[in-house]
């Protein structure tokens, strides 16, 4: 029966027994889920996976990762690694066995450089992620455990930067610019409108379009709040295109981040009748 459905497009096979059922488009949950299934009913999605589900790590074309216990050939395409979780280290997130925010942050420490289990851990402060088992209760149960000193001093922090710093925003705004092949724009420039200065994130000058990078606390005050919307009314009655974008926009959505700025700046173009989005040059 199984392969009078495959002959007939009614399975696709993704994994041995793991099938998608009347189609062969699968979405990036698809095919964590089928990694998981394809390693039996104690697997669970984990380590870099787990990260990209919570949000903590960067949505990347990565092979699905997870934990299962035993000693079994790993599947093609998916990186397996061996171990029994207990329970109370694992969740279900959209029907997919997952590891827990604090026991995903537990695995992403031993595997990934300083600076980027400090960017997991932001963001997991940042989405205010809860857990009955927290970061400080697994370093009880595993003190040794690579990745161990670095979550303590993190734990132990008495202040916790919010969000990225500014370099770290705009150098992977303008990875997102270059990989889209879009024209970059001038990074905090300086603009005079009405007889005042002020400084836009990213500028892209001839098509009057002003994106700013809210990615940090100097954005969250109640004074820079009525402020930017200020600057923003200003902006837009001026004849500028004015949008902001997030750390979370670049960081869960850089696609549809990309394929907005295309079309804004493309419909200067249109308008305009150049009739095409070339590159600028870098000033």
């Amino acid at each position: 029966m199984i392969k009078t459905r495959v002959a007939h497009g009614g399975l696709s096979r993704l994994h041995r027994g793991v099938y998608a059922v009347g189609h062969r488009a699968t979405t990036v949950e698809s095919r964590w889920m089928a990694a998981v299934l394809a390693h039996g009913p104690e697997a669970v999605l984990s380590h870099r996976s787990a990260g990209q589900l919570w949000g903590l790590y960067p949505r990347s074309r990565i092979a699905p990762e997870v934990t299962c216990p035993g000693s079994g050939k790993t599947k093609r395409g998916i990186v397996a690694h061996r171990g029994s979780l207990p329970g109370d280290e694992v969740v279900r997130v959209r029907g997919i066995p997952v590891t827990s925010v604090p026991r995903t942050m537990f695995d992403l420490a031993g595997m990934l450089k300083e600076r980027e289990v400090e960017r997991a851990w932001n963001e997991m402060e940042v989405r205010e992620y809860s857990d009955r088992l927290s970061v400080p209760h697994l370093l009880e149960r595993y003190p040794r455990r690579k990745g161990s000193v670095l979550l303590a001093r993190l734990a132990n922090r008495k202040t916790l930067p919010v969000g990225i710093t500014r370099n770290d925003f705009e150098e992977a705004f303008l990875a997102l610019i270059d990989r889209s092949d879009l024209p970059r724009p001038r990074m905090n420039a300086h603009l005079a409108l009405r007889g005042r200065f002020y400084e836009i994130d990213c500028l892209w000058e001839r098509e009057r379009v002003a994106v700013e990078l809210d990615g940090g606390p100097a954005h969250m005050t109640k004074k820079a709040f009525h402020d930017n919307r200020e600057r923003d009314r200003i902006l837009t009655a001026e004849g500028y295109t004015a949008t902001r974008i997030t750390w979370h926009h670049l960081h869960d959505t850089p696609t549809e981040v990309a394929d907005d700025l295309r079309q804004i700046l493309t419909s200067y173009s249109l308008t305009n009748g150049s009739g095409a989005l070339r590159p600028l040059p870098s000033r």
